[in-house]
């Protein structure tokens, strides 16, 4: 993502995986769909500052060809602290090695961590 590079995030993603973010709106919380398509062409566009999410591997949970894992972030636009949350990746194993399947994320500015 700090390179803009959205080749090499799709070749994270598993055919098919979905995205989910949390929001909370108007003292509601929703789950609101993402579109992943969207989401390269966003990390691949030119941006007047890095886009830079800073992601600690909390727990990673394994089963087979099956993986959780849950990370806590920071996302900042260059220098500049923007959000935070909690990542929460679902992992197959293909033949080509782990991709993810599912990404659902909460996003805030304050209580971070």
């Amino acid at each position: 993502m700090r390179q803009g590079d959205s080749t090499a995030v799709r070749r994270t993603l598993a055919p098919g995986a979905v995205f989910h973010t949390i929001a909370t709106r108007a003292g509601t919380t929703q789950v609101q769909p993402e579109n992943p398509l969207d989401f390269l062409k966003a990390v691949g566009s030119p941006h007047p500052k890095v886009w830079d999410e800073r992601i600690t591997f909390d727990k990673i949970l394994i089963d087979a060809n099956l993986a959780s894992v849950w990370t806590p972030y920071e996302f900042y636009l260059g220098g500049t602290f923007s959000h935070c949350g909690y990542n929460s990746f679902q992992l197959v194993k293909l033949t080509d090695g782990w991709k993810i399947a599912h990404i659902i994320d909460t996003r805030r500015k304050e209580k971070c961590k």
